[in-house]
Order: structure tokens, then sequence, then C-alpha cells
């Protein structure tokens, strides 16, 4: 099947993409493709993309034609291309363009301080007119003239009626300006305050790049996907400084607060004064400002209103980050929703939503702009080689008839707490002397029951923020070893030592959470990584564990299968 050099891609009926890795222009290929097709599963051999509507779509506002495409899959297919692929490109790049977002003081002087979604299509206006979800949002354009079709829509409205559209199948070409917000001077510098170089790069100046596009064209919105060790801190600060503008960045929680705040303050000339803290401790408004989502989505009242959403609003922010943007929670969707003015850069690692959102992220964030294999990082030395290992072990007799009796949610619990784990966790640490090792887990009895077998500290919810940094920067510099967390650990935490990782329990199925758990040891470093995912034989936990691991595959991470006996 693979035999035929120079033609790496195999182009299928149903919309995938095949791209050979051995073949001499596969890498050619690769970089051919990625601006209209989605990287699906990227494992040793053969990765596997999709041409889906949003990738398209995505092509279509970046300037490709169905032409253009057709000519670029065709000069790489290894066999003929099936006639439905162009038929589906030209059908679903055709939907680009349909609608389209203006200024309503170009159609009508009668409605300053509204947009005007121009419809261009007869049928597909009557279509939307009778949509009632849609009739929610846009205001009747009765005065308009004949030759312009379609809606009156308020500002606060632009983000909810173009993930509206989304949802029906049609794009918004969104044509109002993007706001500038107000300048903020700095630059990267050459040598971080500890005298190490600083060089960007380049695939960390491809996704600046990809995400800025032509300015003047409305571009400046959208999504980088890099690997946990990446470098996607790198990617943001690269964008801050070319745009050089005053900029919000929304993260996870405190910790990755202070983080954002030392890395800028190690690679920009930006000052300490510079750089407000946002959070339930700090309310500081400064040029570069570093939220949580948390304090955002704060309310005093469960049905009153959010008393900090006007953070992301009555400032004149020219640039929003939101780091680890597959964790918005579900009212920051609506928040984002109204700020469709200012440029919004969303960074992660995986776009995996188990709640199945990822559309939204795409439509009111922006659409993928770049994504790089994991593997590829790690075969150039930009993250470590891991090896991940499923061990796993039988319940002990006296917790095998609770077990069975135990409905689905409890008989989890019983497995993921199987004290049989913690011997172990002692033998792993045994054969690793020299490693730093980070023990993961769920619940809290369970880590606590481990804090006092290994002596060693803990951090989870609970923990102070405060003590919760210095803890993260004794394990750096080397006063820790053996660092017991939670999931509070799960995201934004940058413990570029750490080359063990020991997850002893898991919220049930979230391939999320795997991916951002092997993320913690990815940092690259001299040493192999490993990554050890302790399972219950014969339990639920072995199901879940293998929808946790599914992601992981994808990229080409394969789990070595041990069984444990006492």
């Amino acid at each position: 099947m693979f035999s035929s050099p120079g033609s790496p891609l195999i182009i299928q009926g149903d919309q995938s993409i095949l791209l050979d890795l051995h073949d001499p222009r596969a890498e050619d290929a690769r970089k051919s493709i990625a601006a209209f097709a989605e990287l699906e599963k990227s494992p040793e051999h053969i990765h596997s993309y999709r041409l889906n509507p949003l990738s398209l779509w995505n092509a279509a506002a970046a300037g490709y034609s169905p032409k253009s495409i057709m000519e670029t899959l065709d000069s790489f297919s290894r066999y003929p291309i099936p006639a439905s692929v162009e038929r589906n490109i030209t059908e679903i790049m055709g939907r680009f363009g349909m609608i389209k977002l203006l200024p309503s003081e170009s159609v009508s002087r009668s409605s300053s301080g509204l947009f005007f979604l121009q419809v261009l299509d007869q049928h597909l206006f009557e279509v939307l007119n009778n949509q009632r979800s849609l009739k929610k949002l846009v205001i009747p354009a009765d005065n308009i003239s004949e030759k312009h079709r379609g809606f009156l829509i308020h500002p606060l409205q632009r983000g909810s009626v173009k993930q509206e559209l989304i949802r029906l199948g049609y794009p918004v070409e969104d044509l109002i300006p993007l706001r500038d917000g107000e300048d903020l001077e700095l630059s990267a510098r050459e040598q971080t305050l500890g005298g190490r170089s600083f060089e960007i790069r380049d695939y960390q100046r491809q996704a600046t790049e990809s995400f800025l596009g032509n300015l003047q064209g409305g571009t400046g919105y959208g999504t980088v996907v890099l690997p946990c060790g990446g470098g996607k801190t790198i990617v943001g600060i690269d964008v801050m400084v070319k745009l050089g503008t005053h900029t919000l960045i929304l993260a996870p929680n405190v910790s990755a607060v202070h983080q954002w705040k030392r890395e800028l303050l190690d690679k920009t000339s930006l000052r300490a004064d510079q750089i407000g803290e946002y959070s339930g401790q700090v309310k500081e408004i400064r040029p570069v400002t570093i939220a949580t989502y948390q304090i955002l989505v704060y309310r005093p009242e469960i049905d009153g209103p959010f008393p900090h959403f006007n953070l992301v609003t009555r400032e004149s922010w020219g640039l929003i980050i939101y780091d680890e943007v597959h964790l918005l929670p579900a009212p920051i969707f609506r928040v984002t929703a109204e700020i469709q003015a200012v440029r919004r850069l969303g960074l992660t690692a995986t776009l995996v939503r188990e709640d199945g959102r990822e559309n939204e992220v795409f439509s009111l964030v922006g659409p993928k702009r770049f994504d790089v294999p994991w593997k590829d990082l790690e075969n150039r030395g930009w993250i470590s080689e891991a090896i991940c290992k499923e061990i796993r072990v039988e319940l002990p007799e006296e917790l095998q008839l609770p077990y069975a009796t135990a409905d689905k949610r409890k008989k989890y619990r019983i497995a993921s707490e199987n004290p049989r784990k913690f011997s172990i966790v002692d033998y792993l640490i045994h054969h690793h002397p020299r490693d730093q090792i980070l023990i993961i887990g769920q619940y809290l009895d369970q880590l606590e029951l481990l804090r006092r077998r290994l002596e060693a500290p803990i951090i989870t919810g609970k923990t102070p923020n405060g003590e919760r940094d210095e803890l993260y920067q004794r394990f750096r510099d080397g006063d820790i070893r053996i660092l017991i967390v939670s999931k509070v650990a799960n995201f934004a935490i940058d413990l570029p030592d750490a080359s063990v990782a020991i997850q002893i329990s898991g919220s049930f199925g979230s391939r999320q959470e795997e991916a951002q758990r092997l993320g913690r040891i990815l940092r690259p470093k001299e040493t192999t990584a490993y990554f050890y995912s302790l399972i219950s034989r014969y339990t639920v936990e072995e199901e879940f564990g293998m929808n946790r691991q599914k992601f992981l595959a994808e990229q080409g991470y394969a789990y070595l299968l041990d069984v444990w006996e006492d």
C-alpha cells in the first residue's frame, strides 16, 4: 500500500487524509495541508487529517480557494482523489462569504451604532428569518434598501450571532475591524535575568505568524495548540511583543498567574509595576493584567450577577490571552461572546473537552491557527521522550464484595483507592532514586494516606496559594524530591525537572486530564520521562483508563502493560 515514494498522501472519500511519514516528501505535504486540514491523530507511522467545515472555512478566510486546495492535494496524492472530495470542499467553502458582518453605516446612516448582518442568498435569508433561535439575537432590517438583504444586530450580540450561525452550518465573514487597544512598549530580552540566552524557536514563530496573519485583513484571533512543555507561554509573549498593546491574560489558577508574571519579567522588558494580578486576594489593573477564570465567574449569589465580568469589557485591552483555553468555564463563553472586537489568543495542549463544547471555543475565541504533533517536538528534542506504563493490580479480597454490590460511581472510587497501589508507589520510588517524582491523584483521603506513608509534602485545593508557590519552588530547586498533588496541579504548572509522574487515581475517563498530567514531565531534559498509571484489575477503572489514554495514543504514545503480583 505504501510503496510509491514521493506521494505521501492518501485522500479518501470520507474526507480523511492519511500521511505516510516514511515518504521523502512527508514534511512538505504536512506543511502544505496544515492550513486547510485538521490533524486528528499522529501516531508513529501514519498521521490522519480530516477536511471538516471549520478547517475549510478557516482556509477560505485565509484566502484559499477550492481550486488551490485540490491542486495541493493532487500534487501529493498517491492515488486518484475521489470525486466526492472536490464536491465536498466546493460546497463547504462556498458557504463562507454568504453571510457578512459589516458596519451598519455602510448600508444605512439611520442604524448607526449597530452592525449589519448581510445575507447574499435570498433562499438562505428566508431560512434564517424563520429560525427562532436567531430571531432572539437580531433586529429586522426594515429600513435597509432591497439590495442589502439581512439583519441588524447589537454589538454585544456579535459573538452570540456567530456562535448560532456556526451551529446552523454557516460561518460569518466578520469584516468589523478589531480594536487596537492602548499602546504598550515592550520587547523580548536576548538574555533572561538568569543570564541564559533566550531565543524563540522556529515553530513558536510559525505559531505567532499563523495567529497574526495579515492584521489589515482582520485576523488576530484564534487558538494555538502545542504539547505541554512546547512553550505556549512563549507564543503568548511573542504575540504581545508583536502587537504592543494592553493585554489581559486569563489563567486557570493563582499559581499559573504567578508563573505568567515570572515569565514576563524574565523574558521581556516589562517592569513589575506594569504587570497586575487580579485574583481572589489581589485586584490590580495594570497595562498587562493576569486574572484567574475563577474570579471572573465568582458571584456572591447563585443567581446573581458576576461582579468581575466588567474587567474584560471596561478596559481598553488590545489583546486577551486565554491560557488553557479548553478549560473555559461556561460563564466565560458568555462574556467572550461580548468581546468580539478584541484580538483573542487561545493557548492549549489539547482542545478535547468532555462536554463537547470545542466548537464554542472555535466560534468565540477563534479557530485553530497552528498545531504540531507531540512526537515531532519529541524527535527534535524540544520536549522529553516519555515512556508510559499502565500497572494493573487486583483488589484485595476484603474489597471485592463491596465492589461487586456498589453502583458504578462507587465502584470507580473503590477501584481508584485500592490500597494495594501504595506498595507499587513504594517500588517505583525505590527504582527511581535520583528522579524528581510527582504523585498525582483524585481523592484527598487517598493522598493524605500517602502523605503520612511517604512523609512527603502535599498540595491540594485547600493549600494556601503562598504555600503552594513555596512548595513548587522548592521542588524546582531540588529541595523536594517527591511531591504529592491533587488535580489542582493538572494545568499550567512549570516543573521542568520532574521526570517521573505516578498517577494513582484520575477523573473517570478524562482524556484531557491524562494529557495534562503527562505534560507535567515533558519539559526538555537529558533523562527519559516516565508516566505510570496505576489501575485496579478487572474493574471499571480499566474501562475508564482506556478512554483516558485514547488522546495520547492518537499522539503516538504507546502504553506498556504490566500486571503487579504481590
